[in-house]
């Protein structure tokens, strides 16, 4: 059997790998019942429906026929790089490093961080609509996870001596 698509191929690859790996974890947890449902209960779901998701779309590249087969072009490593980067800054903002004495830098100052390094993943970066953009994020995650959650995390840099 001939692949048709490769794009669709490799996703539903993807797909079912990531579901059996989301099952395979869930079956550690106790799974529970519907109306009493266990902490494997979700992970055990989606790692079904992402297999389910995978297999349908794996079938589909195999029968349905596209113009050039959707061949996978260059890998974008730009974009990884910088997604990446931009998470582990994140984390080291939230928490800091006390390996380099990185001060726990909070909440703002690493949402602002993220979305300026996650704005150079793609080709134009503009400082007006990032700064706009940071703002926006900053504003919206103090009120979800600090005012409505109330989640116990740096919110400003702590200053050592104050």
């Amino acid at each position: 059997m001939n692949i048709k698509s490769q794009k669709d191929f490799f996703s539903g690859l993807m797909f079912m790998v990531t579901g059996v790996a989301f099952a395979w974890g869930a079956s550690t947890y106790s799974i529970g019942s519907g109306a009493r449902m266990g902490p494997g209960y979700f992970p055990l779901s989606l790692g079904v429906l992402l297999t389910i998701l995978g297999g349908i779309i794996t079938f589909k590249s195999l029968v349905v026929e596209t113009m050039d087969g959707d061949r996978i072009g260059a890998f974008a490593w730009k974009p990884l790089i910088f997604i990446i980067l931009a998470n582990l800054v994140f984390g080291a903002m939230i928490g800091g490093l006390p390996s380099i004495h990185l001060p726990p830098m909070g909440l703002i100052v690493g949402i602002f961080a993220l979305t300026f390094i996650a704005s150079l993943a793609g080709d134009s970066f503009k400082w007006v609509e990032t700064t706009v953009l940071a703002a926006i994020l900053a504003v919206m995650s103090y009120l979800a996870f600090i005012k409505l959650l109330n989640l116990q995390f740096p919110v400003w840099p702590v200053i050592a001596g104050m």
